[in-house]
């Protein structure tokens, strides 16, 4: 399975809409666009991850640089989540 970094994409791009760009390409396994923590509005970004490696990477030369909704999308390999060090259970304020 690969998964695929989605960038700038419009705030009102579903995740609906990303799955059916992707499933022209092949099988889509899931697709996350994200949002902010607090609001709920999207951040402009999002992932896919499509089970067939070959049909991920055709998707992503396909899409890459492609207008959708007024914008210029950038797809490419998402990388691994990096590891981030903890901050002890619990954050402090500090006055």
């Amino acid at each position: 399975m690969k998964s695929i970094f989605v960038g700038n994409l419009s705030y009102s791009v579903t995740e609906n809409t990303l799955r059916s760009l992707f499933e022209a390409y092949g099988a889509v396994e899931r697709v996350s666009v994200m949002t902010e923590r607090d609001t709920g509005q999207p951040r402009g970004f999002g992932f896919v991850d499509m089970t067939n490696d070959e049909e991920a990477v055709k998707a992503v030369a396909a899409l890459n640089g492609k207008d959708v909704e007024g914008r210029t999308l950038d797809v490419k390999e998402a990388r691994p989540k990096a590891d981030r060090p903890g901050s002890g259970g619990f954050r402090r304020k500090r006055w």
